[in-house]
């Protein structure tokens, strides 16, 4: 009890796991700015195949598994569920921004690509359904961890930098004409 002049008692502070309000500022900047700078160089004029951002993917997902948490204890199957569902949307969308990214090969047969606007929407539509998945999750109760959140952008990102590079090999030599064969055996 106290008494006129007294001071409170200190509130204890907490020792442990750092709090849900202070991971999520710790996860979801380097995850947000990975994502936007990303977003950001797919909206250039870059060749189709870069390693950079394989070990950006890398990266984010080493961390987020490494940061543990990625599954509840008290609600395995539903968590595991929930965790097998992000990484399915994760390729999934990985591949469908994939296919919205614009390809095509120059004279020297250099495969070049740049996103569209599709790519953006479909960069919304998968943060849309990873919120959806984060929020099913602490409907029903799952303690959803935010390292998942660079899991899934590590992941995403990953697909889609694969899949953009396999369709630039994909796409055909481009044609030489009778005077550029004249010119490369001069060469």
């Amino acid at each position: 009890m106290e008494t006129a002049g007294s001071t409170p008692a200190p509130i204890p502070a907490t020792t442990g796991a750092p709090t849900f309000e202070r991971m999520d500022a710790n996860i979801l900047v380097p995850a947000v700015a990975a994502a936007v700078f990303v977003i950001y160089r797919q909206t250039m004029t870059r060749p189709t195949e870069r390693r950079g951002i394989l070990y950006v993917a890398a990266a984010l997902v080493v961390s987020g598994v490494a940061g543990g948490g990625l599954v509840d204890s008290r609600h395995l199957a539903l968590s595991l569920l929930l965790v097998v569902a992000e990484l399915v949307s994760a390729v999934v969308f990985g591949v469908v921004r994939a296919l919205t990214v614009r390809v095509w090969r120059d004279q020297a047969g250099v495969a070049w690509s740049r996103g569209t606007a599709w790519t953006l929407a479909a960069w919304a539509a998968s943060f849309a359904a990873r919120v959806a998945l984060f929020a099913a999750g602490r409907v029903l109760g799952v303690a959803s961890m935010t390292n998942s959140i660079l899991v899934f952008v590590g992941v995403t990102i990953a697909v889609q930098a694969l899949a953009v590079a396999w369709r630039g090999r994909s796409l055909p030599a481009p044609a030489v004409r009778p005077g550029d064969a004249a010119a490369a055996v001069a060469s």
